[in-house]
């Protein structure tokens, strides 16, 4: 007779692991709603993008509900990162909340100079309509900055040089702290025995590359959630980033939710064994890079404009610039065929219009196309 023991951390892990499935079914929902906003608000593309958003978030839930995405005690530490996330965020809000009350008995002049950071941010939030339909090149290159995250996922997974993985290096240093604190571990997470990874664990960087990613997620979507229920001054990651708003997203979320979404899709299917993990490297690199130097080079030198099926007028220095780095990424990391096949799908998202942000599309598509000519030519992956 086969007898199943079930610890009181066992109970706890389901817990954990209960609370952030229903976490991002909750997340999904809120996305179907905004969806539906966007939509009524004649936002088709911030409608669009944030339904494939709620899709893809039942399928996160629905994944980690079956399988789970990490291991015990990881579980609970990121439950632990949102609840601190969420009081963080918050009560910036609630800040702003009484700032905006002084501000209405008030009446004060947006050119005080006494005034402080915080109230010159809510007046510039609420004197005006902060959705642009067009934004300086400036503004553009801080936008195209958080583009920059895809470094951190090659150092996250490969490291540099001689500098191990991070997700390596961050394992590796929580074991030597739970041992020199076994008393305190053992009082919030049970027997240290019972840690999921050991030193030097190559586990250790694949699950936590996935941690990583859908930290960052979180870190940035409870903070769109607030701009777009409360308003765009109640939210910190506005403030911090200077209020860079598009029209196209407002009732939507920011071109970074998208992306993120995007490439934890993508890095999904490596992490269940689909896909091999060049090629999400791959297409990680060009959605981050080759898309922000397309809008950067179309937008300072794009002298030749080119009217783009649907009407969209971008330039042929940009998509030169766009296409011609998404080949040389495709080409130093997955070999010339596959970047051939790679910068083809970056330019076909790019020249013919969709509804759906190419910050989404970018990162998921060239990780499927690429999949099925491998599967199709049968031609090895990398130069080795």
């Amino acid at each position: 007779m086969l007898i199943i023991t079930i610890t009181n951390l066992d109970i706890l892990a389901i817990i954990y692991n209960t609370i952030f499935s229903l976490f991002l079914f909750l997340l999904a929902s809120l996305m179907f709603y905004i969806a539906k906003r966007g939509y009524k608000a004649n936002n088709h593309y911030g409608g669009s993008s944030t339904l494939v958003c709620g899709i893809l978030f039942l399928v996160f839930g629905l994944y980690n509900i079956f399988f789970g995405f990490f291991p015990f005690p990881y579980m609970g530490f990121m439950i632990w990162w949102i609840g601190m996330i969420f009081i963080v965020y918050i009560g910036f809000a609630l800040i702003i909340k009484n700032i905006v009350k002084k501000l209405e008995k008030e009446k004060l002049n947006s050119e005080n100079s006494k005034n402080s950071r915080l109230k010159k941010f809510v007046i510039l939030m609420t004197k005006e309509n902060p959705y642009k339909k067009e934004i300086s090149i400036k503004m553009e290159i801080v936008r195209k900055s958080f583009h920059l995250a895809g470094i951190l996922f090659i150092l996250a997974y490969f490291g540099s040089f001689f500098l191990f993985p991070i997700t390596r290096i961050v394992n590796d240093t929580i074991i030597i702290f739970i041992k020199e604190t076994e008393w305190f571990y053992g009082l919030l997470w049970g027997s240290i025995h019972d840690y999921p990874y050991s030193k030097g664990d190559f586990q250790a960087v694949v699950d936590l590359t996935l941690f990583g990613l859908i930290g960052a997620l979180v870190f940035a979507i409870i903070s769109e959630f607030i701009r777009i229920f409360w308003g765009p001054e109640y939210s910190i990651f506005n403030f911090l980033t200077k209020a860079i708003l598009r029209d196209k997203e407002y009732n939507a979320f920011g071109a970074h939710i998208y992306l993120i979404t995007g490439i934890i899709f993508s890095y999904m299917l490596y992490f269940i064994g689909v896909v091999h993990i060049l090629i999400v490297t791959a297409a990680v690199l060009i959605s981050c890079f080759s898309d922000a130097l397309a809008a950067l080079i179309g937008r300072k030198c794009g002298n030749h404009k080119v009217k783009c099926i649907g009407g969209d007028i971008k330039s042929i220095e940009g998509f030169i610039a766009g296409t011609g780095s998404a080949f040389l990424i495709g080409l130093i990391i997955l070999g010339p065929i596959y970047a051939l096949i790679a910068a083809l799908i970056f330019f076909i998202l790019d020249f013919f219009p969709t509804i759906i942000a190419d910050n989404l599309l970018n990162p998921i598509l060239i990780t499927i196309g690429i999949l099925l000519s491998v599967i199709l030519l049968g031609f090895p992956i990398g130069w080795f």
